[in-house]
């Protein structure tokens, strides 16, 4: 048991910090596998692992700090505290959450912002770099913030034009084995990206610039000979090009341009992990100005709670 470093606890902070239903408090104790208790004072630990219950008391009086902020607190943020809580001090926590800035509005309104400090950092990358090569496990943010940058900058003026791509491994770059036009054969791996930009457009605005060819569908295969300009250029799931198709693509970048490749090194899904374009490209283009090569870790993974065990077994094998 322990109490909490303050001497009143007022009720909407401590029903800020557990959560609607207290699934903020069930995503702990999910977390740190123990029974936790909590009362308006005190926090009852059902634990004889006195540095587990310290751990568990810096993250509660954290989160205290951060609802003092009037920052609505949410499962993914009580799992990020607790997952960062051993490596960076409270006050930087507190901060990060406390100075985020907006990076952009969906269709309804809605402010989003970084969740992990390495969001923050990847948000900075993507403004000071024409080529950004994101790679690290599923639900980090890669692509989503990539889309929500992509974006911001298309609706302010500063690029004419949004590139969606990635590699279609199942069905061959020739895309001859799927019915319909070349957006038809490659829309079923791309739904992530369109789920993005129907969240941050909405659906009518994203089939008007599709049709009017502000937002492109560009499979690799249909790459060659093209030089992209004025553009922000996405591709996504590249741990699945080979290292031709890399090359071919980082080389269509023109004057103007923005290239974001993301992808999982985990997930390679080639016959050959050793021929991915993106493994590939992060050992040899490291060091060239204008180009950011940028990893993220399970501690950056803003899903389900489970996601991080699930990764957490998968890199013990």
């Amino acid at each position: 048991m322990f109490k909490f470093n303050h001497y009143i606890v007022d009720s909407n902070h401590l029903q800020n910090i557990l959560g609607e239903f207290d699934k903020n408090l069930k995503a702990l104790i999910y977390y740190f596998s123990c029974n936790i208790v909590v009362t308006s004072k005190e926090v009852h630990v059902d634990s004889q692992d006195d540095k587990l219950i310290k751990k568990i008391e810096d993250v509660f009086n954290c989160l205290y700090l951060i609802s003092l902020q009037k920052i609505s607190i949410r499962e993914r943020d009580t799992i990020y505290v607790a997952s960062i809580i051993d490596t960076i001090s409270v006050s930087d926590i507190v901060d990060f959450y406390k100075n985020r800035k907006e990076i952009v509005k969906n269709i309804n309104g809605k402010s989003l912002y970084p969740k992990t400090f390495s969001q923050v950092e990847y948000i900075k990358n993507l403004n000071k770099n024409d080529v950004v090569l994101s790679y690290g496990p599923a639900g980090v943010g890669k692509t989503y913030l990539a889309v929500c940058d992509a974006v911001k900058k298309f609706k302010s003026g500063v690029y004419s034009k949004i590139i969606l791509s990635r590699p279609i491994v199942e069905a061959g770059e020739s895309l001859g084995f799927l019915p319909g036009e070349i957006k038809e054969k490659v829309d079923p791996y791309l739904t992530p990206l369109y789920d993005s930009l129907y969240e941050l457009l909405g659906r009518k605005a994203v089939d008007e610039y599709i049709e009017n060819g502000l937002i492109e569908i560009a499979p690799l295969a249909y790459m060659r000979g093209r030089t992209l300009e004025n553009a922000y250029i996405i591709l996504d799931e590249a741990q699945n090009t080979t290292k031709k198709q890399m090359k071919l693509f980082l080389t269509r970048l023109g004057f103007n341009a923005k290239m974001v490749i993301t992808g999982d090194l985990t997930q390679i899904d080639l016959m050959n992990a050793k021929d991915s374009g993106l493994k590939f490209a992060i050992e040899r283009l490291s060091g060239i100005p204008g180009i950011k090569i940028m990893e993220f870790t399970k501690n950056d993974v803003v899903r389900n709670p489970l996601v991080q065990r699930i990764i957490e077994r998968f890199e013990d094998d």
